[in-house]
């Protein structure tokens, strides 16, 4: 657990909570999903003695879960939203060595039954954790995975922002002004986590192109394929979960009164313009996200057709060949069972010239066949 106070131009750490919140700031208190359970009467003790009201069962209950969708809700006193970043490769690698270990040796004499998750490692970085955020006035709340970069990396940017700003005015607009301010800025940062990996999936999706286009392609990964797909499903439904979030609570921003930003009435329609342009970028983000996912998707779907359409047009080469091949002696099995009847009186049967002028017949005929369907294209080879 933290306990941060933000001021106007700067931020310190506490190992207590604060009687009461800055009046020119607020304060940020953080916890780990594990430790959440343990520091329940610090929790609600804060909510009742800087947020002006304890938090409710149901939301406490959302906040402690780990597998919540991407949610948003509100009472009278404060939002709550719940929000699913992008997991970290180190997160992920350690969930599908898990995953290994658990499948790889279940039976009699250590042999695995289940196989390990597997295809491209780009799509299995597509597994997402819950943060929680319960947004006061003068108080926030939020609820983190283990280790989770997202509160690490905005601490040391904004310890970072606050000591080397040149001025007041520069540090102010540097430090956020608000619990909703430092909210959006984080959801921002575990959006553009999303589009970063965006380019890997692009390219490691453009690799299995270049595999099923190939004109003698053998492709065998279609497990894997379909599970690239699978996991674009859940990035798209992630991501529309985000937008329905976000765009409710920019609605609740717009619906909030001018006095709960500030009390001068230029001042809170500034940071009130703020929040909602920052709620609106984040938005924008999260719809390029979504706009990306079903591009590839997409493309995922039309790079197997046209990888079939391409199997049957050489199917269909081959079988024209055959199909040619067999008209082309067909005739000469005709000629063959004629002069193979058991019969004592037949034409030119018993010439000695007979057999040289049956050959010679039945190479012309092959002869007029064959230019015959090389004029029809029957016999062209086709262009690769």
């Amino acid at each position: 657990m933290q306990i941060v106070e933000f001021t106007a131009d700067s931020l310190r750490f506490s190992d207590a909570l604060p009687d009461r919140a800055p009046s020119d700031g607020f304060v940020w208190i953080f916890f780990d999903r594990d430790e959440f359970e343990t520091h329940q009467p610090l929790l609600q003790q804060a909510a009742q003695q800087l947020g002006g009201s304890a938090l409710l069962d149901l939301h406490r209950q959302d906040l402690g879960n780990a597998v919540h969708p991407s949610h948003y809700d509100f009472t009278s006193i404060y939002d709550l939203i719940i929000f699913r970043r992008l997991a970290t490769q180190a997160e992920t690698s350690a969930e599908v060595e898990h995953e290994a270990a658990v499948a790889a040796y279940h039976g009699p004499g250590g042999q695995p039954r289940n196989k390990p998750r597997g295809g491209l490692p780009a799509f299995n970085r597509i597994s997402s954790r819950a943060v929680g955020f319960v947004v006061f006035d003068r108080l926030l709340v939020s609820v983190h995975p283990r280790g989770c970069y997202t509160a690490k990396s905005f601490i040391e940017r904004s310890l970072t922002d606050a000591r080397f700003s040149v001025d007041a005015t520069s540090a102010r607009s540097r430090v956020p002004s608000s619990p909703a301010d430092l909210v959006l800025r984080m959801v921002n940062a575990m959006v553009d986590s999303y589009l970063d990996v965006r380019k890997e999936l692009t390219t490691q999706l453009e690799h299995w192109q270049a595999e099923l286009l190939k004109p003698n392609s053998r492709f065998t990964n279609w497990g894997s394929l379909m599970g690239a797909r699978s996991q674009l499903h859940v990035l798209e439904d992630l991501c529309d979960e985000q937008h329905d979030a976000m765009q409710e609570w920019l609605d609740s921003l717009r619906e909030q009164p001018m006095s709960s930003f500030a009390v001068d009435a230029q001042l809170a329609q500034s940071r009130r313009d703020q929040l909602v342009a920052r709620a609106r970028d984040v938005i924008e983000h999260i719809e390029r996200v979504v706009h990306h996912a079903r591009r590839l998707e997409q493309s995922a779907e039309t790079v197997v057709q046209i990888h079939f359409s391409a199997q049957s047009n050489r199917t269909n080469d081959i079988m024209r060949t055959l199909t040619a091949l067999t008209a082309v002696f067909l005739p000469l099995n005709l000629i063959t069972g004629f002069f193979g009847m058991n019969f004592e009186f037949m034409p030119i049967i018993h010439t000695s010239t007979g057999f040289w002028w049956t050959v010679g017949f039945m190479v012309l005929l092959v002869l007029v066949v064959v230019a015959i369907f090389w004029r029809k294209r029957y016999l062209a080879r086709t262009a690769r």
